[in-house]
């Protein structure tokens, strides 16, 4: 019987550092696979964030770079320009992303800057110990928001795809999910399309994939998926923003 599910030729062997439950690893498998299906990962620069993710250079087998924090958009931006040949993608979390990196994607966005970034939005800071985020949930616990996030004091959590879309610059902006497999199979969809108008050069693309932080959330994996459906998605929901069709017709996100 031959083999039907093998691991792709663009994700390394490298073990995991992520936490059990967090769905940064199927991030990157669908990335992984899409690379492999479009046959670019001989033309292809990641650019890892400041985050958990700060090592995803290690679960790839193509060129990787490491920006400073929040920086990414911008070492993406030089390199795109210098090398419009190469396929260009930025990797962030919520914290990196739409924190410290929240002017350099916008202005990135609003330049239509030729590469793609893959977002993801697990509501808190990760890897430098569970602060409360640009998209914590209202009354949510963090280590910095210990009896939950006061809209009335830090406002309301941030919708970075919705913000994106408003711009006028055509672009792909969409929202998905990689917390259960009805959900997997559209964001694989949906990273594929942001490569696919990166490599028709055009438009600045970018997939938000609603994800998990089990060890920050102080959930177990189980609870966390449950949490992240019931809690998240309703305020992040999921679908197309906009397409640069959308934009070169006239017409806003939908």
């Amino acid at each position: 019987m031959g083999k039907t599910f093998k691991r792709p030729e663009a994700l390394s062997e490298m073990d995991s550092h992520y936490c059990p439950g967090c769905t940064h690893g199927v991030a990157h498998r669908l990335v992984a696979e899409v690379i492999d299906e479009l046959g670019i990962r001989g033309r292809t620069v990641g650019i890892a964030p400041v985050g958990c993710a700060v090592l995803a250079y290690n679960y790839f087998t193509f060129d990787f770079q490491e920006a400073a924090h929040g920086r990414a958009p911008a070492m993406a931006t030089g390199i795109k320009r210098v090398r419009p040949d190469l396929v260009v993608f930025t990797y962030q979390g919520d914290g990196d992303l739409a924190s410290i990196g929240m002017g350099e994607i916008i202005h990135a966005a609003n330049r239509g800057e030729k590469f793609t970034t893959i977002f993801i939005n697990n509501a808190v800071y990760g890897m430098t110990g569970g602060q409360m985020a640009p998209t914590t949930m209202p009354g949510q616990r963090t280590t910095t928001s210990p009896f939950g996030r006061d809209v009335k004091d830090v406002g309301m959590p941030i919708k970075v795809s919705e913000l994106l879309s408003a711009l006028i610059t055509p672009a792909f902006i969409v929202r998905q999910s990689v917390i259960k497999p009805k959900y997997i199979v559209k964001a694989k969809k949906a990273i594929k399309t942001a490569f696919e108008y990166q490599l028709e050069r055009r438009c600045f693309s970018f997939v938000e994939l609603v994800s998990t932080c089990p060890t920050n959330w102080g959930l177990t994996p189980v609870e966390a998926v449950k949490w992240a459906e019931e809690t998240l998605i309703p305020y992040y929901p999921l679908g197309e923003f906009k397409t640069p069709e959308q934009a070169e017709g006239g017409s806003d996100a939908k």
